[in-house]
């Protein structure tokens, strides 16, 4: 049986991702920072016993992570999903009302956190079979496709994630290991709001399929929930 780990799985993306690899047989270790207030997914949790285990699990802490690898030193992980993350709601004020403390939190979340969680748990992957690590960004991190600016903390965040990425897809090849960037697009969730174009069940089918092709000749490279590359 296979085995993902995913953080940020208690609500959007992230369930809907436990939801899927649950169904489709996977063990999932579903990682959130307040599992006693995460209905959903402790109802997923009891409808899978078997496949589903809830870990807490703050990204901005360290310590907490480094602490999680430890409890799952033993684990043997397959794929490890980097979906937790945040969109600063400072970032609707635009140029000359930018929140500096709220930049170091995304910062903190949105880009250190992916590296400190492949860091920790790189020796689980290694003992994978596939081998994956796939962190969720967003097409608003394309220096090329930026058109529109503002949203600078959203905006430069992803962008360092994704650079974080394709220099763990460099450093960690020889190991066979294959690390990817992805783009949900805007989907139906609390950070994406009412008014976007995907739901979340077509978003998170349409990255699984891409993962379930990844090869070591795709690490480093930048794909949409629909398979198209996108532009750094």
């Amino acid at each position: 049986m296979k085995t993902i780990l995913i953080t940020g799985a208690n609500r959007g993306i992230g369930l809907e991702f436990v939801r899927q690899f649950a169904e489709d047989g996977w063990r999932v270790l579903a990682c959130c920072r307040h599992p006693d207030k995460s209905d959903a997914l402790n109802k997923l949790a009891a409808q899978h016993p078997d496949r589903v285990k809830i870990h807490v699990l703050d990204v901005a802490s360290h310590a907490q992570i480094e602490r999680l690898a430890q409890i799952l030193s033993e684990e043997t992980i397959d794929l490890l999903i980097n979906n937790a993350g945040i969109y600063p709601a400072s970032d609707a004020g635009g140029f000359g009302h930018t929140n500096y403390a709220e930049w170091m939190s995304a910062f903190s979340i949105n880009t250190m956190a992916p590296l400190k969680m492949a860091e920790a748990f790189v020796k689980q992957i290694i003992r994978g079979r596939q081998k994956l690590i796939v962190t969720i960004s967003s097409q608003m991190g394309s220096i090329e496709d930026n058109s529109s600016g503002g949203n600078y903390l959203y905006r430069s965040s992803k962008t360092a994630a994704n650079m974080v990425v394709k220099s763990i897809a460099v450093d960690l090849s020889k190991q066979g290991i294959t690390a990817v960037v992805l783009h949900p697009g805007w989907v139906k969730t609390d950070m994406g709001g009412p008014n976007a174009m995907i739901a979340v069940a077509q978003s998170v089918a349409g990255m699984r399929q891409v993962i379930s092709g990844l090869s070591l000749t795709d690490s480093g490279k930048f794909f949409a929930y629909n398979g198209q590359v996108i532009p750094w």
